[in-house]
C-alpha cells in the first residue's frame, strides 16, 4: 500500500529524481500519455507540484532542486503531445491485437472499455480534448482513438489543443500557488494542496467503479444462450 501511495505522490517523485526532476517529469508525461503501463504515474498532481517547486525558495524548503520552469512550459506540452500520438500510432497499427490480453496487475480490460465508452458519449473531438483531464482514460484513449479509425491528422489537431490546455493549465497554476505561500510554511500549505488534487483526479475512478459496480447488479440473469457482449472493436466508426 505505501508504494502505491509513493507513486501516487507527486512529491515522492520530484524528491527520488533530485537534481533530474525536470527531465523526469517530461518522460513521466511522455509515458503517462503514450504508453498503457504508464497509466498509474500521476499525471495531474504532478504538473501541479512541478509548477510550485519551479520557486527556488520553495524547492529549497523541500530540500529538492527547483525545477527549470521555462523548460517545463516548452518540454511538457511537446512530451504530452507526442506520447499521445504514439498512443494513437500503435492503436491504428495493431487495432485491438493490442489490447487482447488477460488482465493483470498493470493492465485491466475495463480501461480500455472506459476509453471507449468516453469516445462514443462525446465524440472524437471532445473526447480528445475531455480525457488529458480523467486518469487512466487520458492513457488508453489515444490507442483507442486509433482502433476505431480516427485520422492521424485530425487526432493531431484535437491532440494538440488538449495537450495545451492540459499541461499549460496545470503548470501555471502550481507556478502561481508557489508564488504566494510562504516557503517556511511549505509542509503546511502546499503538502496538503498537492494531496487535495491527487485525490480530485482519482474522483472520476470512484465515479466510474461505482456505476460500473451498480451496472453489474442490474444486469438480468442469463437465460441460457450466449450473447455477445459489443466492445466496439470490430473496425465500425
Amino acid at each position: 500500500m505505501d508504494s502505491l501511495l509513493n507513486l501516487l505522490d507527486p512529491t515522492w517523485w520530484l524528491t527520488l529524481l533530485g537534481a533530474f526532476a525536470t527531465i523526469g517529469v517530461l518522460a513521466i508525461i511522455f509515458a503517462e500519455t503514450g504508453l498503457l503501463l504508464g497509466f498509474f504515474l500521476p499525471g495531474d498532481s504532478l504538473l501541479v507540484a512541478a509548477g510550485i517547486f519551479s520557486a527556488a525558495e520553495v524547492a529549497k524548503g523541500m530540500g529538492i532542486e527547483p525545477l527549470s520552469f521555462p523548460l517545463l512550459v516548452i518540454g511538457t506540452p511537446l512530451c504530452a503531445i507526442a506520447g499521445a500520438q504514439l498512443g494513437h500510432f500503435l492503436g491504428a497499427r495493431f487495432g485491438r491485437k493490442m489490447f487482447d490480453k488477460p488482465d493483470s496487475r498493470l493492465f485491466k480490460r475495463d480501461h480500455v472499455v472506459r476509453a471507449e465508452e468516453f469516445f462514443e458519449k462525446f465524440g472524437p473531438a471532445k473526447a480528445v480534448i475531455l480525457a488529458r483531464f480523467v486518469p487512466i482514460v487520458r492513457t488508453f484513449m489515444n490507442p483507442v482513438a486509433g482502433v476505431l479509425g480516427m485520422t492521424p491528422k485530425r487526432f493531431f489537431l484535437w491532440n494538440v489543443i488538449g495537450g495545451l490546455v492540459w499541461v499549460e493549465g496545470l503548470l501555471f497554476l502550481g507556478y502561481f500557488l508557489g508564488g504566494q505561500v510562504d516557503p517556511k510554511q511549505i509542509d503546511k500549505y502546499i503538502l496538503p494542496g498537492v494531496f487535495l488534487i491527487v485525490l480530485i483526479s482519482l474522483i472520476p475512478i470512484f465515479v466510474e467503479a461505482i456505476k460500473h459496480r451498480r451496472a453489474g447488479k442490474q444486469l438480468p440473469e442469463p437465460s441460457g444462450k450466449h450473447h455477445r457482449v459489443p466492445t466496439g472493436f470490430d473496425g465500425q466508426f
